[in-house]
């Protein structure tokens, strides 16, 4: 080839890449929840434009009550703050990447003993006035039926997702979607509490008393139980029916009971660690009440997701010591949750497989929980803006529990795929032996603190083009099938 026919070439590729670069220095986020707001912020952080689109509040779904960015639904707890539990180490993670959605956490933190637990009004707010005070991001109150066709797009619709949207991903993808069933617990006036009959306290001493605790003998507590299964449920739809399934971490309290006379004492309504002042003694059994506003008005009560019809929540519930006069300010629920089949459909990027360009984030793709959903939308942030500027995409390693979890959701078993929510079981073992449950995790916990700061510092092979693979130093993780399933 001559020099002026290498310099033709040359020259069609360097206007090839300036226009395709100048078409993507916009990026689309669908999704105003947790995941999206995460994902719209590490955007922007990369001095990117972004359009953030939430339908809400002119379209709402079943479980939110407004239309604000990262409202809370279900519990106001984004789980453990201890090293030696797998939530408490995404979350530190998290922080060290740069995270803003658990920095408002932070920033709103009410006491809970060992968990980060916030004011649901006061975080959302001030994920809100981060957002919104961007001004590299743009909130469009849209509903969007139709996956863009400008690159890249993060869909972070959560497990609520419109139909028409779910209806255009189905399209897209080939795949069905897969659904399970998601409950809300329900939340009281403070006042209402009989504070004579429950006592403060931590499991374990942790924390300065942070949860109200109904004790129940065991006469109580099988009463409770009896109520409980006879209670009338909210009858599901056809279709619901035709394809119910519940995520084991969020099942209604009704469904366990369900499972054994003795399933609750041994599950949310466990008394291990909590002493009662006024006996000396653990209760048979205990009902924990956790605070759900910074004003200290409002209480959860912990585990009871529940479907039960509303006049039969405030019957049996209000058996439980304390709660004989309870307020419900807000009553128990539940809704469908819909996910893609991530193994199939993304890579670990959470990049999709069959869409050049766009981006999954949060529980949609099958992560389970706030903090999941957070990391979520942190990588395909990050991913969606190296993309657009030419740099191989970010796979954290499987030593790391976003690393983990993210490899377990687009490797598993296709056909077999269910929710799953942050724990140690998904990191690559140790090379050493510990013993000891609680310092075997310290020390995974030790190890990737360590190797995602090595990671960080690592410099990146710089791609050529519109990369498709991750950095090299995550492709050496053991267990990273599934990194290339076209």
């Amino acid at each position: 080839m001559t020099t002026s026919a290498r310099f033709f070439v040359w020259a069609l590729d360097m206007i090839y890449f300036i226009v395709r670069g100048m078409s993507l220095k916009k990026v689309t986020v669908i999704g105003g929840g947790l995941a999206g707001c995460e994902a719209a912020w590490q955007v922007a952080r990369h001095n990117l434009s972004v359009d953030l689109y939430e339908m809400r509040p002119h379209t709402m779904t079943p479980a939110h009550g407004t239309g604000k960015l990262a409202e809370l639904v279900c519990s106001n707890s984004l789980g453990s703050n201890l090293l030696d539990r797998a939530m408490g180490l995404l979350k530190e993670e998290l922080r060290g990447l740069g995270s803003l959605v658990v920095a408002c956490a932070d920033e709103t933190a009410l006491p809970a003993g060992g968990a980060l637990a916030v004011g649901r009004e006061a975080f959302s707010d001030l994920v809100n006035e981060r957002i919104e005070a961007h001004p590299g991001i743009k909130v469009v109150r849209q509903e969007v039926q139709e996956i863009p066709d400008a690159r890249p797009v993060v869909i972070a619709t959560g497990p609520l997702t419109s139909d028409g949207l779910s209806q255009a991903i189905a399209r897209l993808t080939g795949e069905q979607h897969l659904h399970f069933y998601d409950a809300m617990a329900p939340i009281l006036a403070s006042e209402s509490i009989n504070e004579e009959r429950v006592f403060r306290g931590s499991r374990y001493g942790r924390g300065n008393g942070d949860y109200i605790n109904c004790p129940l003998d065991e006469e109580q507590y099988h009463r409770f139980v009896d109520e409980l299964l006879t209670a009338e449920t909210i009858p599901l739809r056809q279709f619901e029916r035709e394809d119910e399934r519940f995520f084991e971490a969020c099942l209604p309290v009704e469904v366990i009971a369900g499972r054994g006379r003795e399933a609750l004492a041994y599950g949310p309504l466990r008394p291990v660690g909590l002493i009662d002042p006024r006996t000396g003694k653990r209760p048979y059994a205990v009902v924990q009440l956790r605070q759900d506003d910074l004003a200290g008005t409002l209480y959860n009560i912990v585990g009871f997701q529940t479907n039960l019809r509303w006049g039969e929540q405030e019957r049996v519930f209000q058996l439980i010591p304390g709660l004989e006069q309870a307020e419900f300010v807000r009553y128990g629920q539940m809704h469908r949750n819909t996910f893609i089949n991530s193994p199939v459909v993304l890579e670990r990027t959470l990049e999709c497989r069959v869409g050049e360009g766009l981006f999954f984030a949060g529980q949609i793709t099958g992560s389970e929980g706030y903090v999941a959903a957070i990391a979520g939308g942190y990588l395909s942030g990050v991913n969606a803006s190296r993309l657009v500027r030419g740099e191989a995409a970010l796979v954290f390693p499987a030593t790391t529990m976003i690393g983990a979890l993210f490899r377990y959701v687009t490797s598993a078993e296709p056909e077999r795929f269910q929710p799953m929510k942050p724990n140690f079981g998904l990191v690559t073992p140790l090379k050493r032996k510990v013993r000891g449950k609680k310092r075997r995790y310290q020390a995974y916990s030790q190890r990737a603190l360590r190797d995602l700061q090595t990671y960080l510092i690592a410099p990146s092979s710089s791609a050529q083009g519109y990369p498709r693979r991750a950095a090299s130093l995550a492709q050496k993780d053991t267990g990273s099938a599934g990194l290339s399933k076209r």
